[in-house]
């Protein structure tokens, strides 16, 4: 793991995928369920449910990328972490009937179970992360490796993507992070990893949004829709303003 700079502001109607591949059918009668129960318990819930109705995202994830460089010194492999916000956690989590003691702490044996929950993709899902070398698209593997740790009520997953063929660094990579229908809203919150180590003569940093502008262009694509539309069944294709990445550039 090394030290990175954090910056700030780099970086029509659109139809998108209408699946959540991360986000099972159970899972969204069980939020709805627990969307409920809380609306009957404390008042200031009522207005969390009408407006989750309303708005994206619903939910939040902390992301991790680590890039896995090959003995040449390519970029063979990237292992993406998804850390999942408590709330939708704890329903995931109580879905699967795991964490018997409610303590937010899986034991090996459940986090066994739950490995894989959120790996069940569509055949056109990107997997919310999108490789670029050279400005260009690059095709990633679907996922395998994958991991599942649920600990102080926020449950992780892990998975490898792997890059054939492998890339020279030097043409420039991003790794972007994104969900391009903002039902899910990324953060890259923690530092890049590189394996074994970032070639020499590279650097590497995470850039962020100008999400003043991003949270325009969404008012802007939300303006376009008439009163007695479906949103949630045609939200518009807005999530890559909200991209964060790793990028990484190397001296020739």
């Amino acid at each position: 793991m090394i030290g990175f700079n954090r910056v700030t502001g780099a970086g029509s109607r659109h139809a998108f995928s209408t699946h959540y591949p991360i986000i099972s059918s159970n899972c969204e009668k069980n939020l709805r369920s627990v969307f409920a129960a809380c609306l009957l318990a404390l008042p200031f819930c009522a207005a969390l449910t009408a407006q989750s109705a309303q708005a994206h995202p619903h939910v939040w994830v902390d992301a991790g990328i680590e890039v896995i460089f090959d003995a040449d010194g390519r970029a063979s492999a990237l292992r993406i972490r998804w850390t999942y916000d408590e709330f939708y956690s704890l329903v995931l989590v109580e879905e699967r009937g795991q964490d018997a003691d409610h303590d937010g702490t899986a034991t090996a044996a459940e986090n066994a179970a739950l490995s894989g929950f959120d790996m069940n993709w569509h055949a056109d899902f990107a997997g919310d992360t999108y490789l670029l070398a050279g400005g260009q698209p690059v095709a990633l593997s679907r996922p395998e490796s994958w991991t599942a740790d649920y600990r102080d009520g926020r449950l992780t997953s892990t998975h490898v993507r792997r890059i054939d063929p492998p890339l020279d660094p030097l043409q420039g990579l991003q790794v972007q992070v994104y969900d391009p229908g903002f039902y899910t809203a990324y953060t890259i919150a923690f530092a890049p990893v590189f394996t074994p180590a970032l070639p020499k003569g590279c650097s590497a940093q995470v850039l962020e949004p100008d999400r003043s502008a991003a949270d325009q262009q969404l008012l802007d694509a939300l303006a376009e829709y008439g009163a007695d539309e479906n949103l949630e069944a045609d939200f518009p294709a807005i999530g890559a303003s909200f991209s964060e990445e790793v990028k990484i550039t190397c001296a020739p």
